[in-house]
């Protein structure tokens, strides 16, 4: 994306609720307003709404790469393959919601 000339945050967020308690000024630092928002998750997205498109952040312009279902096994490799969890499909989510 950056190659792309398309300005680009990665942000881990290993706890949701430690992440919750800071404050606000710092959650604001580390997830500004921008464009879009998408989450990247080896899980389903159950959870990940209150970052993309609350603390200013929009429903339009949110999107989710991960899994959409429980209970699929595999090597790791396999399983990111199976449910697109590649760095060129968080390319082309944050594309195609610019």
């Amino acid at each position: 994306l950056e190659a792309q000339g398309i300005g680009t945050r990665v942000v881990s967020m290993p706890c949701w609720e430690i992440f919750e308690e800071t404050d606000e000024a710092y959650r604001k630092r580390v997830l500004p307003a921008g464009p879009v928002r998408v989450a990247v998750e080896a899980g389903i997205r159950f959870g990940w709404d209150r970052w993309l498109f609350g603390e200013r952040g929009r429903r339009e312009k949110s999107g989710f790469v991960g899994m959409h279902g429980f209970g699929a096994s595999a090597p790791a490799e396999e399983l990111y393959r199976h449910f697109g969890i590649t760095a060129e499909a968080v390319a082309e989510k944050v594309k195609s919601l610019l």
